[in-house]
């Protein structure tokens, strides 16, 4: 399931980072099937998984200019 910014967006930072450490082991764990020659059908998958935790990766970086900014 494809995770939407808007979505991420409404998590706390602490939501986020645990769903990042969720998909970085799930694309790990489909990466080696991939080795294997297993993936099949999942194949799609991994370029979904990058993109989600380059999503979650976004918003944290948001959020962490937007501290930023207003603290100066």
């Amino acid at each position: 399931m494809t995770l939407k910014a808007s979505e991420l967006r409404k998590m706390s930072d602490e939501e986020l980072r645990d769903k990042l450490t969720e998909l970085r082991s799930e694309l790990m764990r489909l990466r080696a099937k991939s080795r294997r020659g297993t993936l099949g059908k999942e194949s799609g998958v991994v370029r979904e998984v990058r993109r989600d935790i380059a999503r979650i990766l976004t918003v944290l970086r948001e959020r962490e200019i937007g501290r930023r900014g207003t603290s100066q």
